[in-house]
């Protein structure tokens, strides 16, 4: 690993001094910066960037970010794509991030920032599992080290351009959500997740935009019904047949629309609706695929539809 190491830094430093500085910046692709909860996936997120492709390095020096974003600007670099992974064993960087990020937005090359999380239970499920203490436990506890660090990364996660939650994801599930984020992100335009839930199992953290659709009849009581699930036809013609649905459906879009400009005057690229229902079965299953079919409609949004508690009972 030692070696790697030694072969990757060597490699960014021959990028670097092949560099011109009299060349027009190229900016359609935004460095991306991945930081975040020690435990939350940080390193699983950055594999499945590398295999999408991005030039990914970890904890390197604050200094060298801002090189490595000069790097990519460079329409001469080999490398277009480029994601720094750093966590709190670079302390220095954690400090210094709102500083970089505002020196880089005034070169025209701000980075988008991507903030790993998962809930303290899950956390500790995690450490202890990989028998690992945590980086700033010291001589304390484990949730002593999860409280610290939280409350060194709050900022940095108030302004994160994506939030990923990554309690209830497996490996798999963590590269679906990543990959349709990160596939289009040339093309400049707004990503939107709209994620079905059920409110039983939690409400989702990583989200823009919440609604509650159990005030629409819930098929789980209807018998021939419940064995389907909303994205199934017979659950979704219900939900969808029900008088209040097709005008909460309009209103929903008419608000979207009214909040979209204020997405776009804050630099909001990714935005997250949350949908949610008792169980996550059906009814937010059904609202959230027609909120996506409507919103892929206006041709001007890249959007993908998950389904967080589809299969949990």
């Amino acid at each position: 690993m030692v070696l790697m190491a030694r072969r990757r830094k060597a490699r960014l430093a021959t990028m670097m001094m092949n560099l011109r500085s009299d060349v027009e910046p190229r900016t359609e692709i935004p460095p991306v910066l991945i930081t975040g909860l020690s435990g939350a996936g940080l390193s699983s997120a950055a594999r499945v960037l590398e295999d999408m492709g991005w030039f990914v390095t970890q904890n390197i020096p604050p200094q060298l970010i801002v090189h490595l974003a000069e790097m990519i600007a460079d329409p001469t670099s080999p490398v277009d794509k480029v994601a720094v992974v750093t966590d709190v064993r670079s302390r220095e960087f954690v400090g210094s991030l709102e500083q970089i990020i505002a020196e880089l937005s005034e070169r025209g090359m701000k980075p988008l920032v991507m903030f790993m999380d998962a809930r303290d239970d899950v956390l500790i499920k995690r450490f202890d599992n990989l028998r690992r203490t945590h980086p700033l436990q010291g001589s304390g506890t484990l949730m002593v080290g999860i409280e610290r660090e939280r409350e060194m990364l709050s900022g940095v996660r108030e302004s994160a351009d994506v939030i990923i939650d990554t309690s209830d994801l497996s490996v798999h599930d963590l590269r679906r959500v990543i990959e349709p984020n990160f596939s289009s992100i040339a093309n400049k335009r707004q990503h939107v997740t709209v994620q079905s839930f059920g409110f039983k199992h939690g409400s989702p953290r990583d989200t823009d935009v919440m609604i509650d659709v159990r005030f629409l009849p819930n098929p789980f009581w209807v018998p021939e019904l419940r064995p389907f699930r909303g994205v199934d036809k017979p659950v979704a013609d219900y939900v969808l047949s029900q008088d209040a649905a097709e005008p909460f459906l309009e209103h929903f879009m008419e608000m979207f629309d009214d909040m979209r400009p204020g997405f776009e005057h804050e630099g909001k690229k990714f935005i997250t609706i949350s949908i949610g229902c008792t169980g996550g079965h059906h009814r937010s299953v059904a609202i959230a695929e027609e909120i996506g079919r409507r919103l892929r409609d206006r041709g001007d949004l890249d959007v993908n539809v998950q389904h967080r508690d589809i299969s949990r009972n």
